[in-house]
């Protein structure tokens, strides 16, 4: 059989015979009435567990709306002009709204890229700026110690609509919802902080109740009240098929429930060797956003398998205190160790590969120069094709194969 996965912006191809193939992991299917923007119409006319946007926004207030950066595929171009239009039947004026792209940890955006993900139009009417964790205020503490640093611009508005799309996130549970705040336009202490909770097995992907970091999430808005969210849920195809809109947690809960119905997928068993990628662009612009499918991939291998793990990662690892920790570790176990012993944000996604690697083999087709591969403790390869070859040489031509095609948004489970 011959697959044609994502990588990059482009494609990779590659065959195996069907007799190995366990499963090819896809979107389970869900009813679908409405899609784009008249889904995000749709949502914004029915909110949930408030009233409608133009009902609750003032004329003259200041107000901010926080979306998601380069690393995320939301579509804000997509999502913005009905947005807009509904602040416009509030008698909002364009001078009196920002809108904020929440990098986090993340690197700064050019003006094209800015333009790119609003659009051109919504680019020349608004105000578009990033988030800056230099330009925090601290507004207080939540109950588990972490700072509630936000960005000024976000910290001074009358007004917080916050954007984001769904999917699953390998220690928050979920994105979206009051996401967007922490971490999305926080500092790096308060994000440190947040993150840090990571290592308790609560923290977890499809897990909300009692998952730390979420919680400790959504108590930040108790000092930084979010008015509005507009989430949508993307198919494999990277369009809207769901869309909420009103309160931060009831909303984002529908949306959740949705995204359990179409993405957790069950498995028959544990196979030999998981295929997975990202799904290309922008998921797998570097390895530091490339993890989480690497993350989602180990529920489905079984111990001592192999994945396989098609990534593109031309930005490279994508982030400097990953980069040192990698330079640093003298073993995968270390890396463990290190973090159970000294939280430091950037450090936790090498300490989350740590983890899969002690479960499995990672081979990597990238970009990457291979001497930083090997660095990484994976064996890198230059096609699919060679990867999987090895791969079936080592454990057996008989070997069963899962297939993920949307490693990061795909959550294997069992049957």
């Amino acid at each position: 059989m011959n697959f044609r996965y994502g990588f990059g912006k482009g494609y990779v191809e590659f065959n195996i015979d069907e007799g190995n193939i366990l499963a090819e992991l896809h979107q389970n299917e869900v009813s679908v009435l409405l899609t784009g923007e008249e889904e995000v119409i749709r949502a914004l006319n029915n909110p949930i567990g408030s009233g409608r946007l133009s009902e609750i926004v003032k004329p003259g207030e200041k107000v901010v709306i926080v979306t998601s950066d380069i690393t995320r595929p939301m579509p804000a171009r997509t999502v913005l002009p009905p947005l807009l239009d509904e602040l416009g039947k509030a008698g909002v004026k364009d001078d009196d709204i920002t809108v904020v792209f929440a990098l986090g940890s993340h690197r700064p955006h050019t003006d094209e890229e800015k333009a790119c993900l609003v659009g051109d139009e919504v680019f020349r009417r608004i105000r578009c700026i990033d988030s800056d964790p230099g330009q925090c205020e601290r507004l207080g503490f939540t109950s588990r110690g972490t700072p509630v640093d936000i960005f000024r611009e976000v910290a001074r508005a009358d007004r917080r609509i916050c954007l984001g799309n769904i999917e699953y996130h390998y220690f928050a549970g979920y994105s979206g919802g009051a996401k967007a705040i922490m971490p999305g336009v926080s500092s790096r202490d308060a994000i440190q902080m947040n993150h840090s909770a990571m290592v308790r097995d609560e923290a977890r992907a499809g897990a909300l109740e009692g998952n730390p970091v979420r919680e400790d999430i959504e108590e930040v808005t108790g000092f930084v009240p979010i008015d509005f969210i507009l989430n949508v849920v993307l198919d494999e195809k990277k369009r809207i098929i769901k869309a909420v809109a009103g309160h931060y947690i009831e909303a984002h809960r529908e949306g959740c429930r949705f995204l359990d119905s179409l993405y957790k997928v069950k498995i028959p068993g544990k196979a030999d060797i998981v295929l997975t990628t990202p799904g290309g662009f922008p998921k797998d612009i570097n390895l530091y956003q490339t993890q989480k499918a690497l993350d989602n991939a180990k529920h489905a291998v079984r111990d001592g398998g192999i994945v396989i793990l098609l990534a593109s990662c031309r930005e490279g690892l994508g982030e400097k205190v990953f980069e040192r920790w990698i330079n640093e570790a003298a073993s995968p176990d270390a890396l463990i160790e290190r973090i159970q012993e000294n939280f430091e944000l950037g450090g936790h996604k090498a300490a989350a590969i740590a983890m899969v690697l002690k479960r499995a083999r990672v081979f990597l087709v990238s970009e990457l120069d291979e001497k930083l591969v090997r660095k990484l403790f994976m064996e890198p390869f230059n096609s699919a094709e060679e990867a999987l070859k090895e791969a079936f040489n080592r454990l057996g031509a008989g070997s069963s194969v899962i297939l993920m095609p949307h490693g990061g948004s795909t959550l294997p489970v069992a049957e």
